[in-house]
């Protein structure tokens, strides 16, 4: 796999400033509560936070899937921001309003970007919620000694297993069905797994982002050392139709190299879980945030929640 030299970047000035366009509409459109945007210096170029909720306290820190960003969590800032501050975060490389300026050529590196982003703000016991590419975000941050983090929660992520034919054709499929007609595009979602075809609006900026390169390294699958070095508290939602992961086998391998980790698998749902099943993620996520102080036991692994 060719190792990234280049930053992530529009084809051209006026095909970013027509994504723009497209950009501040939907967040016009989705976003439920007033934000602050702010714009954060990091390593490898500046990054885009939209704040949230009350000024003091621990802050949950969100992190979209690959080709995704901020705007991906429009359904959580509402309920998260009620409790603590919210940093919803345009990632470093994917489409949206952080500008990459350096390559980002390994997980490390990938991983500093956060880490400078969490310094930037202040912020010492970050709640950071990843989603898919996100997830390995999240995790490369904490094994490159980022720290400044309490908790995760990694909602279907990547770095478990090998990335295979199947995801690739997900992500094919669900490309060319984004073309479809809405009421197509509909139809055909459940058959090809992925619930963000239903998402009109999103669909939208998703279009307007094909112009787009996107530049990242690919996610390595985790040893099982690697995974036992992690110390914060970890939860897993896996999507139980993932294109990504076999639920069923990243979760009884989890229970064996990671017995602390809470895991759930998460039925009727696949990669897309954090669009096919916002309200059951939100609640696990504010669950996990009273369960992860540090003056609680860490939680003990499960497959199976009611």
């Amino acid at each position: 796999m060719r190792t990234p030299d280049r930053p992530s970047a529009f084809t051209s000035d006026s095909a970013r400033d027509k994504y723009f366009v497209t950009y501040d509409r939907v967040i016009g459109e989705l976003w439920p509560v007033p934000v602050d945007a702010i714009d954060v210096e990091t390593r490898a170029g500046s990054v885009r936070i939209h704040r949230a909720g009350p000024a003091e306290g621990d802050p949950v820190v969100l992190l979209a899937g690959a080709s995704g960003n901020a705007l991906a969590w429009y359904r959580y800032i509402k309920p998260l921001a009620r409790v603590r501050p919210v940093f919803a975060v345009d990632p470093l490389g994917e489409p949206g309003r952080s500008v990459q300026t350096r390559p980002l050529a390994t997980g490390a590196e990938v991983g500093g970007w956060l880490t400078d982003v969490l310094a930037a703000t202040g912020t010492e016991r970050a709640h950071v919620v990843g989603s898919s590419y996100g997830g390995w975000t999240a995790l490369e941050q904490q094994r490159g000694g980022g720290g400044r983090v309490a908790a995760l929660t990694l909602v279907d992520p990547v770095g478990f297993a090998p990335l295979t034919g199947r995801f690739f054709r997900w992500v094919i499929v669900g490309g060319m069905a984004a073309l479809l007609p809405r009421a197509l595009r509909h139809r055909v979602a459940g058959a090809v797994g992925n619930g963000t075809l239903r998402e009109d609006v999103l669909m939208k900026l998703m279009l307007a982002g094909r112009s787009f390169r996107r530049r990242l390294p690919m996610p390595p699958a985790y040893t099982d050392e690697q995974v036992r070095e992690l110390s914060v508290p970890v939860q897993v939602l896996l999507g139980a139709r993932s294109a990504v992961n076999d639920a069923q086998a990243v979760a009884a391998r989890l229970a064996e190299i990671a017995p602390s980790w809470q895991v759930e698998i998460v039925p009727d749902t696949g990669h897309a879980l954090p669009v096919e099943a916002p309200d059951l993620v939100t609640e696990r996520i504010l669950s996990f945030l009273g369960q992860a102080r540090p003056d609680t036991a860490t939680p003990e692994h499960s497959t199976d929640r009611s």
